[in-house]
């Protein structure tokens, strides 16, 4: 495994990151879940991201249970606040109020008194920015969180957060959890940027796109493989990752990948690794195996031609424009 600093931060991160979003209190029984994280971590992963809003809480809770008896000092725990955990007003969003209650709800059902990194999952065009980022240095200051960050923050968002934390002596955002792939590039044109220049590392959700890359998924109609994320109750969400105009590109992607000896898979988590910027992939699982499979990406070394040809096999499906990413509305995350 490798480790990078998150940001500027002095905290390692294992480059891959084990996820939660759909599997853990959903999609999979516990004992799988459970599986999951065994394999993780014996594979050098250490760094494991949820969110309070994941299958109600319940990712949590079956996160700090797999979890129970590995030694605190050794993984990193990730969660992230934002979106509704209950049907009052203030069950949402990123005001203090929000903040300190999803926090101390987050730690009971991890089982920990802290979490290493707590994010902000989206904007909040209702609350103050100062608010956000007081809230956020009194949790580390009171030792519950060790550093703070967002999840797709536009360039603006992300600088005005920096520029409040310089200006009022708060801890500074290290982190920023955008969505990332060889066919969804957004976060090149101003995010990447401008965390380069202040110091501000991306966990990259989705490296797969959804499993699109995999190239598991056949253009013309083809009923999606049994099992697969298209034929959960996520499915709907993948909605133009499913159409011809991506799914062929994907399979003359999926050729060029296995003529050079790698799976599709292992070559979009390495090429998404080759960002600088990037400090951590993050990777989910139904089963042990696929974490194998993951962690082999590691071991790709990505020639320059080949990344050439593959991002031009795939330029007619791939999306650059930061217009598409930043919409308060969409919940197509995590």
């Amino acid at each position: 495994m490798d480790y990078r600093h998150l940001g500027r931060s002095g905290m390692l991160v294992s480059a891959l990151a084990y996820g939660n979003w759909i599997t853990h209190g959903s999609q999979i029984e516990e004992e799988a879940a459970v599986a999951c994280v065994r394999a993780a971590l014996d594979n050098g992963i250490t760094t494991f991201d949820t969110a309070d809003v994941y299958a109600q809480g319940a990712a949590e809770t079956v996160l700090g249970r797999a979890l129970r008896g590995v030694r605190r000092d050794s993984i990193e725990i990730f969660t992230k606040v934002y979106w509704p955990t209950g049907p009052n007003p203030n069950n949402r969003g990123l005001s203090r109020k929000h903040i300190m209650e999803s926090l101390h709800a987050s730690l009971e059902r991890l089982q920990t008194d802290h979490v290493d990194l707590l994010q902000a999952h989206r904007f909040d065009y209702e609350a103050p920015v100062e608010e956000t980022m007081q809230a956020f240095d009194d949790l580390v200051r009171h030792g519950k969180v060790h550093y703070v960050g967002v999840s797709e923050w536009s360039a603006p968002q992300i600088a005005e957060a920096l520029r409040i934390a310089d200006e009022m002596g708060f801890d500074r955002l290290v982190s920023n959890q955008p969505q990332y792939s060889l066919i969804w590039r957004v976060i090149e044109a101003e995010v990447v940027p401008l965390c380069e220049k202040e110091g501000v590392g991306q966990i990259v959700w989705s490296p797969l796109a959804q499993g699109v890359l995999t190239g598991k998924y056949a253009p013309g109609g083809a009923e999606p493989p049994g099992g697969s994320r298209a034929k959960g109750p996520e499915g709907g969400e993948m909605g133009w990752l499913l159409r011809d105009e991506v799914l062929e590109p994907v399979q003359a992607y999926a050729a060029l990948c296995r003529e050079a000896g790698h799976t599709p898979a292992a070559v979009a988590l390495a090429w998404v690794l080759r960002n600088q910027n990037v400090s951590s992939a993050i990777v989910g699982a139904s089963r042990p195996e696929q974490i194998l499979e993951n962690v082999k990406a590691l071991d790709v070394a990505l020639e320059p031609d080949f990344v050439e040809a593959v991002e031009k096999v795939l330029a007619p499906a791939t999306l650059f424009d930061p217009a598409f990413t930043f919409s308060p509305a969409s919940r197509n995350e995590m």
